[in-house]
């Protein structure tokens, strides 16, 4: 299983802001497969849609 990236959000956003969360949230109201991740190593939150396989279905 596959995923790309499709934004990247800084962890430092400001108390009670989520904007990794909204971004997903609208991205799910679309119809999209979405989830939110941390890495830690870029002290990033992204926002990963699952791969397609080759008949168009994801997972």
């Amino acid at each position: 299983m596959g995923a790309k990236v499709l934004e990247r959000f800084p962890a430092g956003a400001p108390r009670g802001s989520w904007p990794a969360e909204e971004y997903a949230a609208a991205r799910r109201a679309a119809g999209e497969r979405v989830t939110v991740v941390m890495d830690l190593k870029s002290d990033a939150f992204l926002v990963v849609a699952e791969a397609e396989d080759d008949d168009g279905r994801s997972g």
